[in-house]
């Protein structure tokens, strides 16, 4: 193994997106770990006109405790396609909108293959156990399962 892949066991086997923001959660303590958590959250990215305007194409997540949407889009067929995500969180739900905002940048733009091998522990693994309730990390799993459905069936695997 390279120096650089010999991180923290915690998040040597996570995917690269997920490991590279893991790494970033660990080098801190709590409460910068939350103030972390913030800055992601505003850096959601904006629903396009696409789905801004169509509301009832986003799929609800009631696993979070506030109100978010997601829908996924596939270029190309099986595992080597692309995933897209796109999150709707309102400004007022910064721990969801944050965890949204992971999600988009860990794997956005990835192959679905590489989205659907992410494992379902991930979400535990980034270190924000001991500043987010269990039931917010629920959340987060329950985003991360239904982008796994949505690519799986736009996809074909």
């Amino acid at each position: 193994m390279s120096p650089t892949h010999s991180a923290d066991a915690a998040t040597s086997a996570l995917p690269e997106g997920f490991a590279e923001i893991a790494d970033d959660f660990h080098a801190l303590g709590g409460k910068d770990r939350l103030q972390l958590l913030l800055e992601f959250s505003q850096g959601l990215p904006e629903l396009p006109e696409r789905y801004s305007e169509h509301p009832e194409l986003l799929e609800p997540v009631p696993e979070c405790q506030s109100p978010i949407f997601l829908a996924t889009e596939v270029e190309g067929q099986g595992r080597e396609a692309t995933a897209h995500l796109f999150f709707s969180a309102p400004p007022e739900a910064p721990t969801t909108r944050g965890f949204a905002a992971i999600l988009a940048e860990a794997l956005d733009g990835r192959s679905v293959g590489e989205v659907l091998d992410t494992p379902d522990t991930v979400t535990g693994e980034l270190g924000l156990a001991e500043v987010v309730s269990p039931l917010r990390l629920n959340g987060m799993s329950g985003m991360l399962a239904r982008i796994k459905r949505q690519l799986s069936e736009k996809a074909g695997v």
